[in-house]
């Protein structure tokens, strides 16, 4: 595998702390993953700690098993736990933390899955980081390997942990303050490779939250306050990732909202012109704040089509749900889309959201038939995912829809968009809906989840599962939450509070 490493490594390192950095995933996937790669990155600098990438794919080991002291998974997913489970059991390490014994190394995560809530995975993790882990991982992992050389037991370990912001010691934490990064280092590709999902990409994150906070973002309210990367650090990296490769990627939630985010387009844009080939792409662009200059950077770079987000047809639910996007400007984003010369723009929607009625799904028909009678010829597409509730935002208290209601939503947009002559793409309803359970769960899961695992893992298992342990699922999935009730996630500290979420939550509901 070709990989090219885009910072000094300290080759043949005399190390005495041994770290797996796993991911749960193939190793493609973990190449594009721009938070796990950062990080080992970070891990990889460090002279006194010697690091390894595993995946779920990883055949042979540099280090050894039973030298490995510490395990920091990434777990961004939801169902990430599964291929979390299967890393643990091909090195015969205990899923549990109460069956390992000091011969085992210390595991923990980190991720936006157990930054939300943790707690449905609190018996598998001798701890975990909550927020950003920029600087928190490394600082953790030097604290493993000092007082691991000292010859200090775990326990004693996860008791000097709790002095850091962000560290949950399930058996001793009580209340845990997020981790916080400042983006003062921007976060890049540090390893191109052609193996990677995006390949020889250099991926680069020029901001982090979204100050728009919609009702149903968790990627929002994890991430306040909204922070950009500085215009120079970021032209500076641009230009050490063009050294390599000819493929640039920019991330973040909210990428045009960037103060200079058109200078940055301009300086993509007059390299082009100068002969230069780069493909850019962007994660997705806010409807309201696409340009003609944004697009005409995207077509010289070779991009053929763009996203945007609109979440609902209908003016109404999108003022309940905090998206402040007007039909005009859905209208003129598609406009200057295709008179920028794209061929053609995603439109990203979801259904099932509160307050949701027939009228509101209507109008994404309405809303189609309009936009392919003015942009004939012009590939517009629908992409709907199903709202799923989340931690630490204003609708974590609402329910969500029935698995049945849902699907008769999605046949009834799949046939009244087919005659108009569009293919939508639909996520899983019945997924979406395990997605719930384990998204509003609490520790009552644990062993649910480790039977879900031992049967395979398939939606069948799910089901089966809680039959054999009573986990009433759609208490958790479906069920409305009292908005004075004590919430599993409530003792994770985040800013800006659930007195803040509160209040949100009643302007939303009764904004329609």
């Amino acid at each position: 595998m070709s990989e090219i490493y885009l910072y000094d490594r300290q080759l043949n390192k005399n190390t005495d702390y041994n770290v797996w950095m796993g991911f749960p995933g193939c190793t493609s996937f973990s190449l594009s993953s721009l938070g796990y790669m950062w990080l080992f990155k970070s891990l990889d600098e460090e002279s006194g700690i010697n690091v390894e990438r595993i995946c779920t794919d990883t055949q042979t080991t540099r280090i050894s098993p039973k030298d490995v002291d510490a395990i920091c998974f990434s777990f961004s997913f939801d169902m990430d736990f599964l291929s979390i489970f299967s890393i643990l059991d091909k090195y015969n390490i205990p899923l549990k933390s109460k069956d390992r014994n000091e011969n085992y190394p210390l595991i923990f995560a980190g991720g936006p899955v157990v930054t939300a809530n943790p707690e449905p995975y609190k018996d598998f993790f001798d701890f975990f980081i909550v927020g950003d882990g920029d600087k928190c991982n490394l600082e953790t992992v030097k604290i493993c390997r000092q007082y691991k050389l000292e010859g200090k037991s775990k326990q004693e370990i996860l008791e000097q942990l709790l002095q850091i912001d962000g560290i949950y010691v399930p058996c001793k934490s009580i209340e845990v303050k997020k981790s916080h990064y400042d983006l003062s280092e921007c976060v890049y590709t540090p390893i191109i490779s052609d193996e990677s999902f995006f390949s020889n990409t250099f991926i680069i994150e020029v901001s982090r939250g979204c100050f728009n906070r919609c009702g149903f973002c968790v990627a929002s309210y994890l991430n306040l306050p909204v922070r950009f990367v500085d215009y120079e650090t970021i032209i500076e990296k641009l230009e050490l990732g063009l050294k390599y490769t000819n493929k640039v990627a920019l991330l973040g939630a909210l990428i045009s909202a960037h103060p200079r985010f058109n200078d940055i387009c301009e300086y993509i844009y007059n390299r082009v012109q100068s002969g230069e080939t780069i493909e850019m792409s962007v994660s997705s662009l806010r409807a309201d704040a696409i340009s003609p200059d944004v697009i005409k950077t995207l077509v010289a770079c070779g991009q053929k089509h763009t996203t945007i987000a609109i979440e609902a047809a209908s003016e109404r639910l999108r003022k309940v749900v905090n998206k402040n996007l007007t039909e005009e400007q859905i209208f003129n984003a598609v406009k200057i889309a295709k008179d920028g010369g794209l061929k053609g723009i995603k439109i990203y929607s979801m259904i099932g959201l509160p307050t949701e009625s027939q009228e509101d799904i209507d109008e994404f028909i309405r809303l189609a038939k309009d936009l392919k009678t003015i942009h004939k010829g012009f590939d517009i597409t629908f992409s709907f995912s199903t709202f799923v509730p989340k931690p630490h935002t204003p609708f974590q208290w609402c329910g969500k829809e029935s698995i049945k209601s849902l699907e008769l939503k999605q046949n009834y947009l799949k046939k009244e968009l087919s005659k108009l002559g569009m293919k939508p793409k639909f996520s899983s309803a019945k997924w979406d809906y395990y997605q719930a359970v384990l998204s509003r769960g609490d520790s009552t899961l644990c062993d649910y989840l480790v039977e879900v695992y031992r049967n395979g893992g398939k939606l069948g298992a799910f089901k089966t599962s809680a039959k054999k342990f009573s986990v009433d699922t759609d208490k958790f999935a479906e069920g409305s939450y009292n908005i004075n009730q004590k919430l599993p996630w409530d003792f994770i500290i985040i800013n800006p509070g659930k007195e803040f979420l509160k209040k949100e939550y009643e302007r939303l509901i009764n904004a329609g």
